[in-house]
């Protein structure tokens, strides 16, 4: 199981938000190029961003810190917020990103998708967040009717093969992953399943790692010092 740090940007900061809302954020880092840093050197081979302007503005606001960021450091990297368009997601992969991670979009937008796909194959992801086991949207601001397993059901059948799932009822509170939803995705055969949201500490990667999910993402439990990523690392093997 692979190990995600994350990286939330917004105006060129590291900062976490606190169930999707982004009246409560907090930033942890002025720097998202040492901090890329710091965790290449504690032996990480995966790095996850979320550029927060992007998902809710739908452009790509942080490309210049994101470009300078690639270039210093040799992590498997994927990137996503507010990519709407084919052009945004160039313009990641052009930057150095490994996979580029469609949200809203793949949602509301099938045929986006499957264009996506068919051009860049696996170098495209796709992210939900789910809110009660729904699929919400639009920077987690808006809930949907559509069930987080069927809509993961329906990616494997595009060809999606990695969904990042992220239960925002939990993301940002350390209140302990989800471990029940994640057992219910894993099934899914032809899809990898990312785990994110509410990781708090050690046992819930132990716990992941029982779920058959092919990675996890560490936030908030890193930048407060729950989760050493040596520790992390040692547990996902």
């Amino acid at each position: 199981m692979e190990i995600y740090p994350a990286i939330d940007l917004f105006e060129g900061k590291v900062v976490r938000l606190q169930k999707g809302d982004y009246d409560k954020m907090t930033v942890y880092n002025d720097d998202p190029i040492a901090q890329a840093a710091t965790f290449e050197k504690e032996g990480v081979k995966n790095l996850h961003i979320v550029d927060l302007e992007g998902a809710k503005n739908g452009d790509a606001p942080n490309i210049g810190t994101i470009k300078k960021m690639l270039s210093k450091i040799n992590l498997f990297t994927e990137i996503g917020g507010g990519i709407r368009n084919i052009e945004t997601v160039k313009k990641y992969l052009d930057a150095g990103a490994n996979r580029v991670i469609l949200g809203t979009a793949a949602v509301k937008n099938d045929n986006f998708l499957k264009e996506a796909v068919s051009l860049f194959r696996d170098k495209i992801a796709v992210g939900i967040d789910l809110k009660d086991g729904m699929v919400a949207i639009n920077g987690w601001t808006e809930k949907t009717d559509i069930n987080g397993v069927d809509f993961c059901k329906k990616m494997e059948n595009i060809g999606v093969e990695t969904v990042i799932c992220t239960d925002i009822s939990k993301d940002g509170t350390l209140k302990g992953a989800n471990v029940e939803l994640y057992e219910k995705l894993s099934e899914i055969n032809n899809v990898k399943i990312i785990a994110s949201g509410g990781v708090s500490d050690i046992e819930d990667i132990k716990k992941l790692k029982k779920t058959g999910v092919s990675g996890v993402i560490i936030g908030k439990a890193y930048y407060v010092g729950q989760i050493h990523l040596k520790e992390a690392l040692e547990a996902a093997k």
